[in-house]
This record gives structure tokens, C-alpha cells and sequence, in this order.
């Protein structure tokens, strides 16, 4: 798989191990539409591509963190973590429904 394509691997929601608090259930696990996450990297993708860097998707975790690496220019960039929270992170919590924060490696 190339740096330009993208994979998701999202693992299937535990049944029974739920919290009820107040009114919210805590524990289940969070849906994330694999094809809206990758429309919504593929329009992040060029912004980064632009300065030397890439985003690989790593995967999905059942809380809805979506995981990243950061390569090229951004790799090793120290404004990278500014440009994660600033950038990444808020486009994909707005725009990808279930997506609760983004984690860069």
C-alpha cells in the first residue's frame, strides 16, 4: 500500500460491557464510516503533501480515536503537533461523525 492510499480496520463493538451514567451509556463502542474518513483524509492529504509531508491511517480505535503517522516533512516537524490539533483533528471531528480525537505517531 502506498503512502496516497489509505486502510481502516475498525474492530466490532463489544456487547455488555456498557456504563449507564446519568443518561448516557459509556463503554460501547464508537461507529466511524470508513468511507467518509477517507474522503476527509484525502482532502486533508494535499495540504500536507504540499509542504513535504503525508498522513498514513493507521487505524480506528473503539473510543473513535483515529490514528495516524506523519511522515516525510512531518515527520519530523516540530510544528506537527500544532498542525494535528489545529488541522487535522478539528476537520475530522467535524466532519467525520464518531471521530472523538486524533493521535499521531
Amino acid at each position: 500500500m502506498s503512502t496516497s492510499e489509505t486502510a481502516v480496520t475498525l474492530k466490532p463493538p463489544v456487547q455488555g460491557d456498557d456504563t449507564v451514567v446519568g443518561d448516557s451509556v459509556v463503554g460501547d463502542s464508537v461507529d466511524v464510516d470508513p468511507a467518509m474518513l477517507d474522503a476527509t483524509l484525502e482532502y486533508i492529504r494535499p495540504a500536507l503533501q504540499a509542504d513535504g509531508g503525508d498522513l498514513v491511517l493507521l487505524g480506528v480505535d473503539d473510543d473513535g480515536t483515529v490514528n495516524l503517522e506523519l511522515v516525510g516533512a512531518c515527520g519530523g516537524c516540530p510544528m506537527s503537533m500544532m498542525t494535528l490539533t489545529a488541522g487535522i483533528e478539528r476537520i475530522l471531528t467535524e466532519r467525520v461523525p464518531g471521530v472523538t480525537s486524533v493521535n499521531a505517531t
